[in-house]
């Protein structure tokens, strides 16, 4: 497998512990080191070298065998010494082992050794002198321990020279840092960090550095032509090294053979370095079957090999061997492209005839066989070449270079008669030609034959002008038929909205003709969805009235008195009117809410989500003036039976938005009904978060906040498009919980934003200035009022900050009567806490009104 595919490093590595484990005997030892010697020359890989140089340890008794282990440390320092990451392991090993001989060679204690015995002792000594020497030389990572170790090692001390050469290197390696540090962290390919890497090692110059990275860059991205083209292209300009150029193109054609650009820069490396033709040969062989992406690809290697051949004839010799190969081979390179190309891709990839055009040239110009290239020219025509004028001009050239003026004429006569995209241009070239070189004859024959061509052309052009100037008009007409059907169907659509909004805006204005009565009726009660959330609380109703958005087209509560009567009639005599029914039964439906606005055909998208609950009697989603969806709407039942199946879908996500199911309640007939009451106290259970990044997931925050306690809820808070607020709420099992999380987590770091934390304390929502107000005043008191500590945001609250007025009051007067003065301090007020009765709705509703 490895002659035909590359193997990976691991494979390698696998294959050779296999390999090994299995020829354990001495005389398989050369099977093993064949074995190595393939795998080093597929990747410069530090660790196959180092599994080679351990292995060849195992046979340095046999004869020469430690000069062989010496030999192939050698390699591996020279191949991958100056790895920086992983060099210091192989440098290491090999002062290992020459540590191991130093052993064998030093005298007993107490014996004064000989002077052969000293003379290997010396010997051996400089060895590792020498090695510690060369290492601390390279720039390589940690490379201070390996100086720490020299300087204790060295018994007189460290030399200048060698102090200089590790400085140098120490600065080489604090600059490469750079580089290496983001190749550490990066997930694989790394492709971008070894790029800029390698750019670098381009700039500095240092060839065996620049191979090196080019290595370490391929041995994780040997799938990537463009790294093998870089990397080839880098050794053929510059190192030019017979060996280590020829092997690097083939590694690049065994790694990326689908890529033409290899095989053609391999051919050429080939030429350049004298390689014999059979070898070229046979590189060309195995290109053609290699299995190329289109047939352009075959097209350009073809002409490369072509060109190859062309070169190496010699033209002075009216026959060779040569020259008959180079015909051969443009003979084979068209049925080439026509009996495989064509057949595999459907195309000829040669639509010009290119190589046809340059064998017909070296064929007029170095041969001069005039005939045969007029025969050639003559089968490019025949392939759909004769309309285009460049074709003519191209073999008209041809003849004036190296025909005759006879065949110069007949081939102008022809691109007169067939050119079809520039005849004017040809025509132009006959009657210069025959300004120069012809008879009056000839100039006469020229004329006719150009005008008789031109006035044809012109009748064909003015004919397909006609066709498309009508086409035109076509396409014009249905366009206007088009923009009257839109506008028809708009006019319509706006009937009908206009319809709706009418409808809408009499039951919103019927709501706020009672607007702060607390027995007004409440049609669709919300639920409070959420903490201070704008988008949520737009859909929340407070005890004391309405904000006109929950109410069901067509519902009219029934206020006492004569105001009622009149109102029904009104509601009666609009229901009249409207062609499309109403909802009136309110126990069989229920209300939506807090959907997407660019939510697509809502109607539909509601029949669906609700179709399982039961039947359905009628879908009414609500539209603005201009036709835009509202993001709520209703849904009436046939059978009052799915009204509970339908609440069941709240807080379904549609559209990634959570939708809010609520049934519709008349509170005339059921005053007693309390959906919702706004929650103004501090929710001790729940913490607020905010300041987190856009791209924080549920899941994400779920993570951080688990280890503080048990999680009920995580909800984010968004825009109505699903954009996020960079806010979330987190309700934990308990009040000690949520408390403890609050200490830990705020301040916290997520991805790089520092959050905030505290404990949820939703925003008051005050009532409307007045009476024809659609929209309720935020409040803009400050959230929080910190004491002499600071922020201590544990410290909770027992009082809802709507009832923590400032200390001083003033009487005002409310329809004519003079209000109770509110309580002075937070502390007055928990002390009455126990005295008074609970406040009603009403109560709390002239409290909040009495600023």
């Amino acid at each position: 497998e490895g002659e035909l595919f590359p193997l990976t490093e691991e494979i390698w590595l696998d294959w050779l512990k296999d390999e090994i484990h299995l020829t354990e005997e001495e005389p398989n030892r050369e099977k093993v080191y064949e074995l190595f010697e393939r795998a080093v020359k597929d990747y410069i890989c530090p660790d196959i070298w180092l599994e080679y140089a351990q292995y060849s340890i195992g046979g340095m008794g046999s004869p020469g065998g430690i000069d062989k282990v010496r030999a192939i440390f050698e390699r591996a320092v020279m191949n991958v010494g100056l790895h920086m990451t992983k060099g210091q392991t192989l440098w290491e090993a090999y002062r290992e082992f020459e540590n191991a001989i130093l052993s064998t060679v030093q005298p007993p204690p107490g014996r004064i050794p000989s002077h052969e015995e000293q003379e290997l002792l010396n010997t051996q000594l400089e060895r590792i002198h020498t090695l510690f020497r060369r290492q601390l030389a390279v720039p390589l990572m940690d490379m201070e321990a390996t100086f720490a170790e020299y300087e204790e090692w060295s018994e007189n001390g460290v030399s200048e020279t060698v102090m200089h050469q590790y400085k140098n290197a120490l600065q080489q390696m604090e600059k490469r840092k750079a580089f290496e540090e983001p190749l550490l962290v990066a997930e694989p390919p790394k492709l971008a960090e070894y790029q800029a890497y390698i750019d670098y090692e381009l700039k500095e110059g240092d060839p065996a550095r620049i191979q090196i990275i080019f290595e370490r860059a391929l041995a994780e991205n040997c799938l990537v032509p463009d790294m093998w083209a870089k990397y080839t292209t880098y050794l053929d300009r510059q190192l030019k090294i017979k060996d280590l150029v020829l092997s690097t193109h083939d590694r690049a054609v065994r790694n990326c053979p689908w890529t033409m650009g290899l095989w053609k820069s391999y051919l050429l490396a080939l030429e350049r370095h004298g390689s014999d033709h059979q070898t070229v040969s046979d590189i060309f062989e195995k290109a053609l079957n290699a299995g190329f992406i289109q047939a352009t690809d075959y097209v350009e290697i073809w002409q490369a090999y072509l060109d190859y051949l062309r070169r190496r004839v010699d033209f002075s010799k009216e026959s060779s061997k040569e020259l008959e190969e180079l015909r051969g081979a443009f003979s084979r390179s068209l049925d080439y492209m026509k009996q495989d190309v064509e057949e595999r891709f459907g195309e000829s990839g040669d639509p010009s005839c290119i190589i046809m055009q340059i064998w017909a040239r070296i064929e007029a110009l170095h041969c001069k066989n005039m005939q045969k290239a007029r025969e050639l020219w003559d089968s490019i025509m025949t392939k759909g070449n004769a309309k285009y004028a460049n074709m003519w001009l191209e073999y008209y050239n041809l003849e004036r270079s190296y025909g005759d003026a006879l065949h110069c004429r007949k081939a102008l006569h022809r691109a007169v008669q067939c050119t079809s995209d520039y005849p004017e241009h040809v025509c132009e070239v006959l009657l210069t030609f025959e300004r120069v070189e012809g008879s009056l004859e000839d100039w006469d024959a020229a004329v006719q034959k150009t005008e008789t061509r031109l006035n044809r052309v012109n009748e064909q052009r003015a004919k397909v002008a006609e066709k498309e100037a009508s086409q035109v008009r076509q396409e014009e007409e249905r366009a206007e038929q088009r923009r009257r059907a839109k506008a028809d169907k708009k006019a319509q659509k706006k009937t009908q909205k206009g319809i709706l909004t009418g409808e809408k805006r009499r039951a919103e204005q019927d709501d706020y003709h009672d607007e702060w009565n607390e027995d007004s009726a409440e049609q669709a009660p919300k639920r409070h969805r959420g903490n201070g959330d704008p988008t949520i609380e737009e859909y929340m109703e407070t005890e004391t009235g309405l904000f006109g958005k929950s109410a069901p087209p067509g519902y009219k509560p029934a206020p006492p008195g004569a105001k009622a009567a009149q109102q029904g009639a009104t509601a009666a005599a609009h229901r009249q009117k409207d062609d499309k029914p109403e909802l009136r039964n309110d126990n069989s439906s229920v209300f939506i809410s807090n959907l997407s606005y660019t939510l697509e055909e809502p109607e539909a998208k509601l029949r669906t989500l609700f179709e399982t609950c039961g039947p359905i009697k009628q879908i009414r989603p609500v539209f603005s003036n201009k036709g835009s969806f509202k993001g709520y709407g209703y849904v009436q039942f046939e059978s009052t039976v799915s009204v509970s199946e339908a609440l069941k879908l709240d807080r379904r996500e549609v559209a990634g938005r959570p939708m809010f199911v609520s049934p519709c309640v008349d509170k005339n007939k059921n005053p007693d009904f309390k959906v919702f009451k706004y929650n103004t106290s501090m929710e001790k259970h729940k913490i607020f978060i905010s300041g987190l990044p856009f791209s924080c997931t549920k899941e994400q925050l779920e993570e951080i906040c688990k280890n503080h306690g048990t999680i009920r809820e995580v909800r984010l808070v968004t825009y109505r498009s699903g954009k996020p607020k960079g806010l979330a709420y987190v309700e934990f099992a308990d009040e000690t919980q949520a408390s403890q999380a609050v200490l830990k987590m705020d301040g916290m770091d997520v991805e790089g934003n520092k959050i905030s934390v505290a404990i949820s304390n939703p925003p008051r929502r005050n009532m409307m200035e007045n009476p024809g107000s659609s929209r309720p005043m935020m409040d803009m008191m400050p959230r929080q009022v910190h004491g002499a500590r600071g922020r201590g945001r544990t410290q909770l609250a027992l009082l809802p900050r709507s009832l923590n007025r400032q200390s001083g009051t003033a009487n005002k007067v409310e329809n004519g009567t003079a209000a109770q003065p509110t309580p002075a301090t937070a502390g007055s007020a928990a002390n009455a806490a126990g005295d008074t009765k609970p406040l009603s709705n009403s109560d709390f509703a002239r409290m909040l009104l009495n600023k």
